[in-house]
């Protein structure tokens, strides 16, 4: 499915924000994150917020034309670690990127920190690839293509380039979806404590 893709900005902050809330609400590991549905409506919208920010600074958000998709992207060289915008590859920068992710968003959630320590725990590091930190899709607008259109123009060009992908999935859902797109599990998922499991995925570029 081809989709009209453009280069998001900061001008379109709260679009991306009000997608990425709408399109994980119902996710597992927002459901994880935030266990009480008035605390989740009310608080998840500034964890989608600081995710978003630290992408608009650091990588490349991808949306679709009508405004019904978007993919956050980020450029992670060999050796680096990107979660919660550290792109250092030590664990002490890691945990301060957690813990200043808890403090702006959640101070008395400690599994807004803590999901943030676990994902960088198993990023990959040594090559360089691109990184889907996430992609949403308005409720009213899922099943029909979007996704898989607004990822695989990038797809392509890691193709092309020679270039590696890596994502983690959050539910079973788009675990199918990206294994149709070529990614594969990488070792074991992530089982979030007392909660779902979550899926490193990577994918080598194709011929």
């Amino acid at each position: 499915m081809g989709v009209a893709v453009r280069t998001a900005d900061e001008r379109d902050r709260e679009l991306v924000v009000r997608l990425l809330d709408e399109a994980f609400q119902d996710d597992p590991v927002s459901g994880w994150v935030f266990p009480d549905p008035a605390q989740r409506r009310a608080t998840h919208p500034k964890l989608m917020a600081a995710f978003l920010d630290v992408v608009l600074a650091e990588g490349r958000v991808d949306l679709a034309e009508d405004g019904t998709a978007c993919a956050l992207w980020l450029s992670v060289p060999a050796h680096a670690h990107p979660e919660n915008g550290g792109e250092g590859d030590g664990e002490a920068e890691q945990g301060d990127d957690a813990a200043q992710l808890r403090e702006a968003v959640d101070p008395e959630n400690e599994r807004v920190e803590l999901i943030g320590r676990l994902t960088a725990g198993i990023h990959p590091s040594g090559r360089a690839h691109e990184y889907l930190w996430m992609i949403g899709v308005a409720p009213d607008s899922q099943g029909q293509g979007l996704g898989t259109g607004l990822v695989q123009s990038v797809l392509d060009r890691c193709d092309r380039e020679g270039v590696a992908a890596y994502l983690q999935a959050s539910s079973a859902r788009s675990r199918a979806l990206y294994e149709r797109l070529g990614f594969a599990l990488l070792e074991r998922p992530l089982d979030l404590p007392d909660g779902p499991q979550m899926w490193p995925m990577w994918r080598e570029p194709q011929a």
